[in-house]
């Protein structure tokens, strides 16, 4: 696809794949609040697994929108498919706008990070963790974050593609298409510190309602949406 891509493993149901695996690290963290045997952080892994659950089905919902139009969950599909056209950012802005959304409440980075908010939790549930213990939930938490850029690059933003750029075979081409991939990958993370410094925190409410009165119905419309613009599209042709 456009050179010489680098491809570990094609897998038909690639993005989910990512996010089954994703997913399970919500079990860390209510086990971490847990057993930590104090109501703060029992209560940061409970808003954990809450806000998971609330943002999950949105951030699905919005990949099935992309699977439509590339006929294909494989992420290599999808970035093919948007090499031939354009980003889906353009064509599908919705859909990315809530996609970003939930990655930004799936990963806890603020204004969403209420598992770990110090004004009434005094630090969630890593409060009673410190040294290697609380660095490791840091290394995840950020593990996650350039895990959901990668993500949000291959699905919106074009992966190691240019638009009309097509790179030369052999190595160079695929030099050139790992450092368009890390380019766009450090451009997202730069978007997370920057939505960070300049959002302040919602209320827990304020999240929930977020979650299932706005995202959800809204993801739901976008995908109905889709797959009528894909319906008459396909009549006409």
């Amino acid at each position: 696809f456009n050179g010489a891509p680098l491809i570990l493993a094609d897998i038909d149901l690639g993005v989910f794949f990512i996010m089954a695996v994703g997913g399970l690290g919500v079990y860390g963290l209510v086990l971490a609040g847990w057993s930590s045997n104090s109501k703060f952080p029992y209560l940061g892994g409970i808003r954990a697994a809450a806000q998971m659950i609330s943002y999950e089905l949105s951030m699905a919902v919005a990949l099935l929108s992309v699977g439509l139009w590339a006929g294909s969950f494989s992420l290599t599909h999808i970035v093919a498919a948007q090499a031939s056209s354009a980003w889906w950012i353009l064509l599908q802005p919705l859909t990315a706008l809530i996609f970003l959304v939930a990655l930004f409440a799936e990963t806890n980075r603020a204004p969403f990070d209420m598992p770990e908010a110090e004004a009434e939790l005094a630090g969630g549930y890593n409060v009673e963790y410190g040294a290697l213990k609380f660095g490791m939930f840091f290394v995840g938490e950020y593990t996650n974050i350039i895990v959901g850029s990668a993500i949000f690059v291959n699905l919106f933003l074009g992966g190691w593609t240019l638009p009309g750029v097509v790179y030369p075979a052999g190595i160079l081409g695929a030099l050139i298409s790992i450092l368009v991939f890390l380019a766009k990958v450090v451009a997202m993370l730069f978007l997370f510190v920057w939505v960070r410094w300049t959002l302040p925190r919602f209320r827990y409410d304020q999240v929930m309602k977020l979650g299932w009165s706005v995202l959800l119905p809204l993801s739901l419309f976008n995908l109905i949406l889709n797959a009528a613009l894909i319906f008459v599209g396909h009549n006409k042709s």
